[in-house]
Parts: C-alpha cells; structure tokens; sequence
C-alpha cells in the first residue's frame, strides 16, 4: 500500500467519529503531500472545515485527531502548526524499509487498485476518409496515456477508436472521384488523391449550393446499400485504415478495438423506434428528438429524409458497449467543442436506464500555433500528423548530434544509433509536450520548447534517464546484481532523503492521474523526481563514495530513479534511450 493510502486508513476511524461514514472521504482527500519540506513530508488540512462543521477552534479539533491518530510505527509524533495544520514526518527506516522493497520489485512498489474496475476508453477517432492531422494528436495520446495507467493499475482496459467511416467525408469523396479523379495520381498513391477530392469537394460545397446536396444525395446511396457506392466504399476503406495505422505505429499506439460508425448502422433505426415507442423521443417536422430538461435544443437523433446522426450512433454504441463489456466507466477523449454533444448524449443515456456506468468526457484544449491560433501551415492547411512527427524527428536528430558531438571523450554514436535515438526523442518529445499541459486548457505548440534540454520537456526526461544509466556504465556496474547483493539503502543526507521519498510516490502520482484523468500529474511528478536526482548528484558522490556500503545505497537509489523514469514515461507512451 502507498504511503498515502495507508495514511488516509489510519485517519479513517479518526475522522469517521467527528463526521460519519458518510463524509469521511472527502475529508480524507485533505491529506495531501507538503508543499514546503521544513514542515514535514505530509500535511493533513482538514482541521480548519472540520472546525467550522463542529462549532470548534480548528486547532482543538487538530489537536483531538491528533492524540488519536495510530501512526507510531510510521511517523514522528505529529504537530500542529498555525490554523490547524497537522504536519506528518516519516520515519527514516520506514522510507528505507519501503525504497529497499520497491528496489526488488518489478512493479517499484505501486500497489494495484484496491477496487479494480472495466473500463471503456474511446480516443484517436479520426475520419477515415482524410489524413491524420495534428488535432488528432491530443485525443490520442491522451487516450493511449490513460489507459497504460489504467492497465498497469490492475483495471480491465477495452481501447476503442471510434472512426468515422460512414459519414458525409465519404458522401464527397465519392462525389469527386466519380466526377474529379486523378486516376494515375489514385493508382500512384490512393490516400493522397482521395484526400485531394476531399479538400476539392469541401471547398466547392463552400462556393456552390448544389454540391452539397449532390453529397447528401452520395451519402444516402452508400447508407442505402446502392452497389456502385458500396463498392467503392469497400475500395477506399483497406487504403485508408493502412494510413491511419502506419501512423498509430510510428506513435507506439495499439486499440483492442477498432469499431467505426459504420458498425452500428444496421442498430439505428430499431433504436430510434425503441426511444420514440418508450416516449424518450418524439417526432417534429418530420424528424425525431429526445427532448431534454435544461437544454434549450433537443437532440436530433433522425433527420426530416430518415438519415441518422452522430447522437444516434453514439447511443447505439453505449448499448452495445453495455452489452458486451459491462463496464463500470466509459471515457470519451474528445475535444472539448464536443461538450454540449456529449451533456446530450449521457442524459438520454440515462433515460435508456444506463444509470449505474460512469459516463464521462474527458475533454481537452486546442493545440495553437505561436501566433494564438489554431496550428495551420502557411498556406492556412491544419498542419499534418506525418509531417508533425517528420519535424519532430528532424529536429530532435540535431539535438541529438550536438548533444554527442559536445560529449569530452568524443562522440559515442553512429550515424545510424543516432537517426534511432532522434525517432524515440522526437516522437516521445511531441508526445510528452501534449501530455504535460493541462488538458482542459488550449496550448501553443513550439519545437524549440518541446525540444530543449531544461525543463519539463520530454527531451529532459529522456536525457535524464540517459544521465543516470550513464554512471553505470562508467562504473561498469552490473545493475541486475545491485538489489540481490543485499545492499541496504541508507538515507544519511536530506538530498538523499528528498529523493527517496519522491521515488516512493509513483502509486501516488498515478492516483492523482486517474482522480480527473490528467496525465499531466505523472508529467509533473517525473519532472520533481529529476529535480530531486539532480539535487542529490551534484552534491555527492556515487561512483567515489566510501565506505562501499554508502556507494552501494546510492548506486541503488540511482537505479530505483532510472527505472521509475523509465516506467513513467512507459505510462505516458514514450520510450527511453540508453545513451543521449
């Protein structure tokens, strides 16, 4: 169990007698690790609410929990400090105790779920019928971060990109290939020509009303089963998902399902009757909405000439998500323009009496250029997803070069462990950049940050890890023989009490990660463990240190923080590199 949980347990019967059963955890969630270490390496601050509730001075009712609080074998006596803040100090051998198990145990101590759950996670999505962009970057990796954290947590994880293979995209790329195509440019290279019509269309529709209802008319022949359209659509789709694959490998990411709209299609309209005939939905000018209390528009879910709608598919999907996972939580990644959809969609979904299942949208901001807006080319284009990485890459392998090239004993990397490194840096850069923002806010995308070698940058992380396993080497240590030695860890100064206590939050981090879904909490904490290495390295020896016991505790201590980075950014979809 992690420090923290077995905290919060040992205040549970405490703090159940001044509030109830009822109310204890979100008094619990009041216990928190010290923001400033003079004052201890937990703070519990609930006193002051408490104090408030019970008509009491905040520090007699510190006081109180307190004297009854059970933590001997885990802490120096408690105090109190201002207002009521109770200040909580480990004992220096239980910190040992724990960072010499977590250094023999493949998982670094983090306990699993006292509750594991299923969980649906719903990321990536893209339009089948375009090429990937960098809008799309977000969704996915968020998506993917969230469920290696899930995973490694002990819960049932069941990824599902939901593609959008079915709708207008594919009405307009039918339109321009029956009357634009390029057939050399398609027999050259499928993908690049199809993605031409689209734009061609678009931009059409946007001059000519006519072509917009010539889409339509595309769209409702592919959903009507005419032959010619479905032929083609069957053409297209092979071509496509390749391309969207070839870039979820370049980006390390995997889905256990791959379920588009066009799976659902043959579920709609029994579902449409089913809410109509259970007065969920009724009919208006010849269309079909579920009314909703508090939403000024309903939620359209046929259209006036029988299409359905994205609302339609997506409840279909709940109920077959329902069916055939029965999961405790379904999380939509989805950018947060989306959020009124999805306010919609959960409350009809709980008119369909799906009550019981967590239903969130875990929403996030737009990635903006340096000029505020939304990152586009020059030429006005939304910037491509193969040529975001590509960047990435190209720039990276420059960090690479001058970062070996400026090593005292020379360069250590051929040409070739150089082009591989600059891959895991740049990609895992591009990635780390997203996931260390908050993800509700908008964030200006800059290589030159992503990339630099300070910082809370994936470039930083990466070099980190690299750093750390560079003293091995140089010691010529032979790492799978530290823990077995028998060595025991020993935390003699405050840097190397500092880093011992962070390396024992990982389970910690990734708690705070999945109370909100936000993987910048793992980011933030694999930035302080870094800090907190660096702190400790550059005021004391390892490799010199005397007597050898001291030299062993710290080569552990070292180790302990390379594979906690290393798991970390394992979590967040990045690889490391062993030499940077």
């Amino acid at each position: 169990m992690s420090i923290l949980r077995t905290l919060k347990d040992r205040f549970r019967p405490v703090l159940a007698e001044l509030v109830g059963e009822a109310d204890v955890e979100k008094v619990l969630d009041l216990i928190r690790p010290a923001q400033d270490a003079r004052f201890g390496d937990y703070q519990a601050n609930m006193a002051m609410p408490l104090g408030k509730q019970l008509g009491r001075p905040p520090r007699e009712v510190a006081a109180h929990i307190a004297q009854r609080l059970q933590l001997d074998d885990l802490c120096e006596a408690p105090t109190i400090a201002g207002p009521g803040f109770i200040n909580l100090r480990l004992r220096g051998a239980v910190l040992a105790e724990r960072l010499q198990a977590a250094a023999g145990d493949a998982r670094l101590a983090v306990p699993p779920a006292p509750q594991p759950r299923t969980y649906v996670v719903d990321y990536s999505a893209p339009n089948v019928a375009k090429p990937m962009h960098v809008g799309h970057i977000r969704s996915t990796v968020i998506g993917d971060a969230l469920c290696r954290v899930l995973r490694h947590l002990g819960h049932r994880v069941e990824s599902d990109n939901h593609l959008g293979d079915w709708g207008t995209q594919f009405g307009m790329i039918l339109y321009g290939y029956k009357h634009f195509l390029d057939a050399a440019a398609y027999a050259e290279n499928p993908v690049a020509e199809l993605s031409r019509l689209y734009r061609h269309v678009r931009g059409l529709m946007e001059e000519r009303e006519e072509v917009g209802k010539f889409v339509l008319e595309e769209t409702a022949k592919l959903h009507a089963g005419d032959p010619e359209n479905r032929r083609l659509w069957r053409e297209f789709m092979p071509v496509c998902l390749a391309e969207i694959d070839r870039m979820y490998d370049r980006l390390g990411v995997r889905f256990d399902h791959t379920l588009g709209e066009s799976f659902y299609q043959d579920r709609l309209a029994g579902l449409v009757d089913e809410l109509v005939r259970r007065g969920l939905a009724r009919r208006s000018d010849g269309a079909v909405a579920v009314f909703l209390e508090g939403h000024k528009t309903p939620m359209l879910v046929q259209k006036q000439d029988g299409a359905f709608l994205y609302a339609t598919t997506d409840l279909a999907t709940i109920r077959y998500r329902m069916d055939t996972f029965h999961p405790d939580a379904i999380l939509y990644v989805v950018d947060h323009r989306q959020s009124l959809h999805f306010d919609q969609l959960f409350a009809v979904a709980r008119k369909l009496g799906y009550r019981d299942v967590e239903l969130t949208h875990v929403r996030f901001g737009t990635v903006l250029g340096e000029d505020g807006r939304p990152f586009r080319t020059r030429e006005g284009d939304i910037v491509g997803l193969e040529s975001l990485l590509d960047e990435a890459v190209r720039r990276a392998g420059e960090v690479v070069a001058a970062n070996d090239e400026a090593k005292p004993g020379g360069p250590e990397l051929s040409a070739d462990r150089r082009r591989g490194v600059a891959e895991t840096v740049g990609i895992g850069a591009l990635k780390y950049a997203d996931l260390a923002q908050n993800r509700t806010s908008d964030y200006v995308f800059s290589f030159d940050k992503m990339l630099a070698m300070n910082g809370n940058t994936g470039a930083y992380m990466q070099y980190a890890y690299a750093r750390v396993r560079s003293i091995f080497r140089k010691g010529n240590v032979d790492r799978a023989a530290l823990a077995p030695s028998g060595a025991a860890i020993r935390l003699e100064t405050p840097e190397e009490r500092a880093l011992g206590l962070q390396l024992l939050r990982l389970g910690e981090a990734l708690d705070l990660v999945l109370a909100d879904y936000r993987p910048n909490q793992l980011t933030a904490y694999l930035f302080e463990l870094a800090g907190r290495f660096t702190a400790f390295y550059e005021k004391h020896p390892v490799l010199k240190a005397q007597p050898d016991a001291l030299r062993q505790s710290r080569l552990l201590l070292c180790d302990l923080t390379a594979r906690t980075i290393r798991q970390g950014l394992a979590l967040l979809g990045i690889d490391v590199v062993e030499q940077m």
